[in-house]
């Protein structure tokens, strides 16, 4: 581990204590039936009447850190040295690493909410909208089924689009060389 990986990984264990100290928070209002909506985040040693952690949002913020960090971990690793091989390594994997990071952000910045007057028991409710985090969202409930789909489409994609981009070893075989051994292969059965 080099000294750009401590610091990243200083970094993170750092934000994991910062949403573990502020935790999101849902308020529950006897007007609306007992519907949480989010309230925002409050120190967690301190009082909260009618309020109740969020803890799907919360588990959410944790993954996003810990792939956040591990992205930055392997963004900031030496590069191998080998023959004709670049120092920084594929530049297409990293761009790809930070703009999953980014989106990863982005998306617990401007989750999808709903009303709280149109919550149903649904397994995919509906939303109202994006709305940025720290806005007044204290008629708005998370919809933390859909934030959960777009963080697993954004990493799923993200680890498609960045094993697509890798660069081939010399060990690896094009896809002619593939076709031109299956051809010899032939060659051999026939006789």
């Amino acid at each position: 581990m080099n000294n750009s990986q401590r610091i990243a990984l200083i970094f993170a264990v750092a934000n994991l204590a910062l949403l573990l100290v502020f935790q999101p928070y849902d308020y529950i209002s006897l007007q609306r039936g007992g519907i949480p909506t989010f309230d925002g985040f409050y120190f967690a040693f301190g009082p909260h009447q009618n309020r109740v952690v969020n803890a799907n949002f919360l588990a959410l913020e944790i993954i996003v850190v810990l792939i956040n960090a591990g992205i930055a971990l392997l963004l900031l690793r030496d590069p191998p040295m080998r023959k004709r091989e670049r120092p920084g390594g594929n530049r297409r994997q990293r761009a790809v690493l930070a703009l999953v990071a980014i989106n990863l952000v982005l998306v617990l910045l401007f989750p999808p909410f709903e009303f709280f007057s149109a919550i149903s028991k649904a397994a995919l409710p509906t939303f109202e909208g994006f709305y940025f985090l720290f806005g007044d969202n204290s008629q708005r409930q998370l919809v933390t089924p859909i934030l959960y789909i777009e963080v697993a489409l954004i990493i799923i994609n993200g680890g498609l689009l960045w094993l697509l981009l890798k660069d081939k070893t010399p060990d690896e075989a094009s896809a002619e060389q593939i076709r031109a051994l299956a051809q010899r292969v032939r060659a051999v059965q026939k006789h």
